[in-house]
């Protein structure tokens, strides 16, 4: 009896178990699929399937969430129908990135040209007083600089015989009518206002002193006299500044002058008035430049009602121009209007003289201004934001977002920049207008395209990325195999984090011949030797494999592997995903290691298309 019920026990356990097994399987069978894969590919190019970024052992027949992680599902075997410099991504990921895009169009740019200089006395408004006639200075009523005067205030009392022989004349004059006008000219070219003749005439009084009175007004810059002081005729008394009206010399660098025109409004400030903005127009540029300072003088003509700007003073300008196609400088409020080539505040709507210096008119394009043709919009430049633009040196990389893909995709574009103005560039060649640049985020864009060895900024000016340049080694079947067995030794010791064994294989990859004779093989080992730790080894061997791949795809270096495979894994470099060789179904990941061996998707290798007919004569 207890035999029975010992073997009525076991038997009961056995089927017990059975009966769990058989529901976990069933329970976890739908959702957990082997995380090795070979990856189907109809003839068609569409997808079969769907995957997830993060977790390519989830296939699904229709798109959706990834039920780990939510994200989109994305079209399985999408990475491998991009261009060689597209990189696409999930909506999420480009939410993390923080990507942002704004179109391409056509505007007017605005560029501020910085300059400093300073204050100075128009030298069209300083008047000399000179003596008209040899005289003695009997008291000076101007005897310091810098005094205020108006015009007709006394500046100083003379003593002369010769003022007193004219009046003489003039009285010996009054009989004789045909004689008299002269001498009153006489006078008057000496100096005597006419109210003075008429006195003379009319009392018979004469005088050997007069006072010299300010033709105009303003401020008394020098005095070049003193009491007691013989003059000659001719000689230099005072000078007078008007400064109601000022210069501000300016100093503008060689790479601005292109810039700057006749006739432009400035506005400045100066540094003893801080608050207040002046304003004043462009009024001669010098034709030489200063061979120490590297600059030439640009002269502003500014009003100064008030006198609150002061010869010497510190001043801070900006002009601002407006930028047409090419970088040529446009003022639309100048179209079909003539300026005065010596004034350019004198601006008519037709040709004419100059009402200050009687100079004919000149049109506005004579002066260097370009007129924008309303016809033609191509004399509108492209302009993008200045964050848009990767520089390296001469190359100037932009990520322009490629529209009606099913995952946000950015295509790499090296561009021709015109000049900067201000936050924008204006764009020669390389984009046209409506299509989407990124202008956040494209340095985390070019550093995936790096990552999977994909040409980024950092290829060399007219490079191609590993891809291109692995498909032109010269290499045979025989030698290939040999760069291929290095090649896997290293995957092997980096999947299993062995950093001496990775030392070996990277070793025997940089003593390779074929390697060697090739520079950018050589150039990545290279760069693997020197890398100190796994890490770092990892992220050549990304670069190295992308390399591997193509020369794998090449018909003509068909060797008797037939257990070679492609695997990609999306979690590498932070998400930005990685592909390598290796042989066999079972993913053996180099970029984790232990840590997520099995993570990656396995796929069997294309063929490369076959060689245009420009590479036919190749031996390889």
């Amino acid at each position: 009896m207890k035999n029975r019920i010992r073997l009525f026990l076991f038997v009961g356990g056995i089927l017990l178990g059975i009966l769990v097994s058989a529901i976990i399987g069933r329970l976890g069978g739908a959702d957990s699929p082997p995380t090795t894969a070979v990856e189907d590919k109809t003839t068609t190019g569409k997808a079969t399937s769907w995957t997830c970024a993060m977790h390519p052992q989830i296939q699904q027949p229709n798109p959706g969430k990834c039920p780990i992680c939510a994200m989109d599902l994305i079209p399985a075997g999408s990475i491998d129908r991009l261009g060689p410099r597209q990189y696409a991504m999930s909506e999420e990921a480009r939410a993390l990135a923080r990507i942002d895009t704004v179109a391409v169009k056509r505007q007017l740019a605005e560029t501020a040209v910085r300059l400093v200089g300073k204050v100075d006395y128009d030298e069209t408004r300083i008047r000399t007083i000179a003596a008209r006639f040899p005289a003695r200075i009997e008291r000076l009523y101007v005897d310091y600089t810098g005094i205020e005067v108006k015009e007709g205030d006394h500046l100083a009392h003379v003593y002369s015989e010769d003022l007193l022989t004219a009046q003489r004349e003039l009285l010996v004059a009054r009989g004789n009518p045909s004689q008299l006008g002269i001498v009153r000219d006489k006078l008057r070219l000496l100096g005597l206002p006419e109210s003075g003749i008429q006195k003379i005439e009319e009392t018979g009084k004469i005088s050997d002193q007069m006072d010299i009175d300010a033709p105009t007004s303003g401020i008394v810059i020098e005095r070049l006299i003193s009491e007691g002081a013989y003059v000659k005729k001719g000689d230099p008394l005072f000078r007078i500044a008007d400064l109601s009206e000022v210069w501000v010399k300016l100093d503008a660098y060689e790479s601005d002058l292109q810039w700057v025109r006749y006739g432009q409004p400035v506005t400045f400030e100066a540094e003893a008035l801080p608050g207040r903005t002046f304003e004043g127009t462009v009024a001669f540029l010098s034709p030489s430049l200063d061979p120490q300072t590297r600059t030439v003088k640009v002269r502003v003509n500014a009003a100064n009602p008030d006198g609150a700007l002061k010869p010497g003073m510190f001043v801070r300008a900006e002009v601002t121009s407006r930028l047409a196609a090419g970088g040529r400088v446009v003022s639309p409020e100048l179209k079909d209007k003539w300026i005065s080539p010596m004034h350019p505040e004198i601006i008519r709507d037709e040709p004419g003289n100059c009402p200050v210096c009687g100079m004919k008119l000149v049109k506005a394009s004579e002066l260097g201004y370009a007129i924008l043709d309303p016809d033609d919009p191509q004399s509108v430049p492209l302009v993008i934001p200045t964050s848009a633009v990767l520089l390296t040196g001469k190359r100037a990389v932009v990520y322009v977002e490629v529209p009606e893909t099913e995952q946000p995709t950015y295509e790499g574009r090296e561009i021709e920049l015109g000049p900067k103005a201000g936050d924008v560039y204006l764009v020669e060649s390389g984009l046209k207008e409506g299509e989407r640049v990124v202008t956040q985020g494209a340095f985390k864009i070019d550093s995936a395209l790096q990552i999977i060895a994909k040409p980024s900024m950092m290829s060399g000016e007219g490079a191609a990325g590993i891809h291109q340049q692995f498909a032109t080694w010269e290499l045979s079947p025989e030698a290939y195999q040999t760069v291929l067995d290095d090649y896997l030794a290293l995957h092997r010791a980096l999947a299993a984090d062995d950093e001496e064994a990775a030392k070996k294989a990277i070793a025997t990859l940089v003593s390779n011949g074929a390697v060697k004779e090739f520079p950018p093989a050589s150039k990545l080992t290279e760069t693997l030797a020197a890398a100190t730790n796994l890490a770092a080894q990892r992220e050549v061997f990304a670069p190295l494999s992308y390399g591997m791949l193509e020369l794998a795809r090449r018909p003509d270096l068909a060797t008797k592997e037939t257990d070679l495979r492609r695997v990609h894994c999306p979690m590498a470099f932070q998400g930005v995903g990685a592909d390598w060789l290796q042989r066999g179904d079972t993913v053996s990941n180099p970029y984790f290691g232990a840590k997520m061996r099995t993570c990656g998707t396995v796929s069997l290798i294309e063929p490369a298309a076959p060689a245009s007919p420009s590479h036919e004569g190749h031996q390889h």
